[in-house]
């Protein structure tokens, strides 16, 4: 008897040692797989597509459940570098975010990993690639194809009796005492960020000039002055004009404000890009927009602005497999089917590829991916010039705008702004 009950001790105690082992094995295993898991954070420039980037995000993990993403959407209202640097120079920088190209290539260069050897390089329409190579390597991948002009809602101008776009500032003035008469704000304003100002405006008095690098490198020599130049002027008055034909406390009025005044028909215009259509597809469905270039004289020779807004790069301080992993997901995001079908239907992005179909981009985009193709657009981004420099450029248009400077004061300012940004 002693004996089966020491035989069954015995069998209960190796029984509970193997369970034991087996879930100290399983637990292993998990923690294994957790530590297996590589965590990835991407900083996403675009409010306009925050929900549609996550969802996107969402879609990789399911095909790579040994990848987590976590997503910080900043823009809008935001500073979106104004603290990247202090974070990279930490070890905590995203392992993605984005570049404006150009002077902020070079401004970064320590922190961009290298693409070039990335299968997508050689599907991207080669002009793209330009703002963003260095010394014949490519640090980072074209978000999309982007204008900048007016933007506008075709109804309304129809309502006012307007035929056609204006093509001319006198056509424009036109336009925007017919829809007055109709009881329509002409423009939505919304002035508060900066970089509506900096970024595109005064990108357009560089790239209407009849030789812009000529003038860009002129200016800064100090042999070309914007405080002399009749384009330069010319962008001051149509920025009068909006005021006069627009909405009260336009430097108060953010990007989210001017854009739900235009969807809600409360004004006809704003000044914008092709970025704005998801927000004009959630806010006023069945609506029809559409964009024409700024006629800032009555040459007739207006153009939209377009250009690749952002290149999205590699953190080159993080770790190897991160760095691997960053790489795998944005070639997913142009490669794979479903990355495609969120870029063209979810984003309504003009894509920067060639082998992406653009059956459902949008109508804006469509227009100006029709134009791109076409040639008939001005370069959107204004060559060597820090995005700093930009920055400054917007304080300072928007400080016209308060009317805390006459415009011989903002044209002076601006070239003392570029031609500090040009020194050694």
């Amino acid at each position: 008897m002693k004996e089966k009950i020491c035989y069954l001790f015995f069998v209960s105690f190796l029984l509970s040692v193997l369970t034991s082992c087996d879930s100290s094995n399983a637990q292993t295993e998990t923690e294994n797989k957790e530590t297996e898991q590589v965590v990835l954070t991407i900083r996403n420039p675009k409010v306009e597509i925050a929900t549609q980037f996550e969802q996107m995000v969402r879609e990789y993990e399911k095909q790579n459940p040994d990848v987590k993403i976590y997503v910080e959407t900043v823009g809008g209202a935001s500073d979106d570098f104004s603290d990247i640097i202090a974070q990279i120079a930490a070890g905590q920088g995203p392992d993605i975010f984005t570049n404006i190209g150009y002077g902020a290539t070079k401004e970064w260069i320590n922190y961009l990993e290298d693409l070039s050897s990335q299968p997508w390089v050689e599907k991207a329409y080669p002009d793209t690639l330009k703002p963003i190579t260095l010394e014949a390597k490519v640090y980072g991948m074209p978000m999309d194809i982007e204008g900048f002009g007016i933007v506008y809602n075709r109804e309304l101008f129809q309502e006012a009796g307007i035929q056609s776009v204006p093509r001319t500032y006198s056509e424009l003035k036109v336009a925007v005492k017919k829809l007055e008469k109709i009881d329509v704000t002409p423009f939505a304003n919304g002035y508060y960020e900066e970089w509506k100002l900096g970024y595109h405006l005064t990108s357009l008095a560089f790239a209407i000039q009849q030789d812009p690098i000529k003038f860009n490198y002129q200016l800064k020599k100090g042999e070309e002055s914007f405080a002399t130049n009749v384009i330069a002027k010319d962008l001051l008055s149509f920025l009068d004009l909006t005021l006069q034909y627009g909405n009260q406390s336009a430097t108060k009025t953010d990007y989210y404000n001017e854009v739900e005044m235009l969807a809600n028909e409360e004004a006809a215009m704003v000044l914008q890009g092709s970025w704005i259509q998801p927000l004009l597809d959630e806010e006023a469905p069945g609506k029809s927009f559409g964009i024409f270039p700024i006629p800032l004289n009555d040459k007739a020779n207006s153009k939209i602005l377009t250009g690749v807004p952002n290149y999205w790069v590699v953190n080159k301080k993080s770790s190897s497999i991160k760095k691997q992993e960053a790489k795998k997901f944005l070639n997913w995001m142009v490669s794979s089917s479903e990355g495609q079908r969120f870029m063209t239907e979810r984003f309504s992005f003009a894509p920067a590829f060639k082998h992406i179909k653009t059956n459902d981009i949008g109508p804006i985009s469509k227009e100006v991916l029709n134009v791109y193709h076409t040639k008939e657009t001005y370069n959107s981004n204004w060559f060597a010039y820090s995005s700093s420099a930009k920055r400054e450029a917007g304080r300072t248009l928007k400080r016209y705008l308060n009317r805390e400077l006459s415009q011989s004061e903002t044209l002076r300012q601006l070239d003392d702004v570029l031609r500090e940004a040009s020194k050694p």
